[in-house]
C-alpha cells in the first residue's frame, strides 16, 4: 500500500509525458488503453488542446480484447488512421491494461511500419510511473530516429533547449523568455524540445555546440547527444539573477571547450552581453523568508534551480524534495527523491516555509510558511491561472 496517494494528487502518468512531449511535432499518438484517458489527457493536463490541434488518439481497448488479445485490430485502426491523417510518423504507447496483458509495442510498430511505410515507434509506458519517466523514453526515441547523424556543428554559437513541455512550463511565458534568455547571451537556438519547434529543427538538433537542459524530461537525450557527438550539456532553469548568472557562466565555459580553429568566430564578441541586473529585496521578503528551514517539492531539476536561487537571495539552505524520477545526478546532497506520500510526510514534518502545488497543502506542517507554486503536471489546469513566470520575473510575489 505504499504507493496509495490518501490525501494528495499524483502526477500525471507516463503515457501522458509521451503525448505530451510529441504534441507539437507532426506525429500521431496512440494510446492503447480503454476509452476515456483521453479525455482526462485532453481536459486536465493539455492546455494547448483548445489552441493547437493534434493527432492524439486512444485504442478503446476492450475487455475481451484485453482477455483474448487482438493485436490485429489494434494494428489495422492504426493504418487506417495513418493512411487518412498521413501523419509525419506513429507512435503506440501503454497504459496499465496493456502492460498487464504484455502487448509487444516494438513488434506492433514494426508491424505498423511495414504496412504504412512511416516512421513508427512503440513505447511500452505502463500508466503506472509519472510524465518524465514517459516523456524522456519518448524524446529519446525521437532523437534516435530522427536526429542527423552525420552532423555540422553552426558556425556560431547554438544551443538546444531540451525537456520542455506545458506539464513542467505552462503556458505563461516561460519557455519563450528561456528561449529569449539564450539569445540574449548570444546563442542562436537550434530547436526547442518540444514546444515552439517542429520536426525540422529537431533533425538538426546535433549541429549543437551546447545543450541546455531545463526538466529532468531532456536529461536522457541530452546523455544520448553527448555520447554521440560530444556535445556538452547545462542542466538548470534560468530563475532569477543568480541563477542565471551560474547557468551563463557554464554555457559559456561548454562554449569554450568545443571551440575550434574550423570555426573562424570571434566568440568573446559574440557572447557575454550584459543582460541581468542586481535584485534588491524589501525588507518585508526577507524577513519572511531569511534563516527558515525551507523544502521545495516537485520537478527535480525546476526544484534545484528555484533551491538555488531562494539560498542566494536569502541565505538560507533550501531542501529539494524530487517528487517524479531523477533521471540524472543533478539532486544535490541533502536533497531527496520520495515519490510516495508516505516518504513525503515526514521529510516536511520540521519545514518553517514549504514551497509547492496547492494540492500539497493536506499533508504539510500546519504551522509552515506555504508558498503555492502550481504545476500542471500535478494539479493540472486548476491553478493554471496562478503559475508565476519565474524566468521573466525576477521579482517574484508569492502569496
Amino acid at each position: 500500500m505504499k504507493q496509495v496517494a490518501s490525501r494528495i494528487s499524483t502526477y500525471s502518468a507516463d503515457v501522458f509525458g509521451v503525448c505530451s512531449a510529441l504534441y507539437e511535432l507532426g506525429g500521431m499518438v496512440v494510446m492503447h488503453d480503454p476509452s476515456g484517458c483521453n479525455s482526462t489527457y485532453t481536459t486536465h493536463d493539455e492546455p494547448r488542446w483548445s489552441s493547437m490541434e493534434s493527432m492524439i488518439f486512444i485504442s478503446g481497448l476492450t475487455e475481451m480484447e484485453a482477455i483474448m488479445g487482438d493485436d490485429e485490430k489494434l494494428i489495422a485502426d492504426v493504418v487506417r488512421e495513418a493512411d487518412a491523417m498521413h501523419p509525419a510518423f506513429i507512435v503506440v504507447a501503454g497504459g496499465p491494461i496493456s502492460n498487464m496483458i504484455g502487448l509487444d509495442f516494438e513488434a506492433v510498430s514494426l508491424r505498423i511500419e511495414e504496412e504504412t511505410g512511416i516512421p513508427s515507434i512503440g513505447i511500452s509506458t505502463n500508466g503506472m510511473n509519472s510524465y518524465v519517466d514517459g516523456a524522456s523514453r519518448a524524446f529519446l526515441k525521437i532523437a534516435e530516429r530522427f536526429v542527423n547523424k552525420d552532423p555540422k556543428k553552426t558556425a556560431d554559437p547554438s544551443v538546444n533547449i531540451l525537456g520542455l513541455t506545458p506539464l513542467d512550463f505552462s503556458l505563461n511565458g516561460e519557455a519563450e523568455d528561456i528561449r529569449r534568455f539564450a539569445q540574449k547571451l548570444g546563442f542562436s537556438v537550434l530547436s526547442t524540445w518540444a514546444m515552439g519547434t517542429t520536426l525540422e529543427d529537431i533533425q538538426k538538433s546535433s549541429d549543437a555546440w551546447v545543450n541546455l537542459v531545463v526538466s529532468a524530461d531532456g536529461l536522457a537525450v541530452a546523455e544520448w547527444m553527448q555520447r554521440q557527438w560530444e556535445i556538452p550539456y547545462v542542466v538548470g532553469v534560468p530563475f532569477g539573477h543568480y541563477e542565471k548568472e551560474r547557468i551563463e557562466k557554464e554555457l559559456l565555459d561548454a562554449v569554450w571547450k568545443t571551440a575550434d580553429s574550423s570555426h573562424a568566430v570571434n566568440i568573446k564578441s559574440i557572447l557575454r552581453n550584459p543582460i541581468l541586473e542586481r535584485i534588491e529585496l524589501k525588507e518585508e521578503e526577507r524577513e519572511r523568508f531569511s534563516g527558515r528551514r525551507t523544502v521545495i517539492i516537485g520537478e527535480g531539476v525546476r526544484s534545484v534551480s528555484l533551491a538555488r536561487e531562494w539560498e542566494a537571495r536569502y541565505g538560507t539552505p533550501v531542501g529539494v524534495i524530487c517528487a517524479t524520477e531523477a533521471m540524472g545526478d543533478y539532486l544535490r546532497p541533502g536533497d531527496a527523491q520520495a515519490t510516495d506520500e508516505d516518504e513525503i510526510l515526514p521529510l516536511v514534518a520540521d519545514a518553517e516555509v514549504v514551497i509547492a502545488d496547492p494540492l500539497y497543502r493536506p499533508i504539510l506542517p500546519s504551522g509552515c510558511d506555504f508558498v503555492s507554486l502550481p504545476h500542471v503536471g500535478f494539479s493540472g489546469r486548476t491553478f493554471a491561472d496562478r503559475i508565476p513566470n519565474l524566468v521573466k520575473n525576477s521579482q517574484w510575489k508569492w502569496n
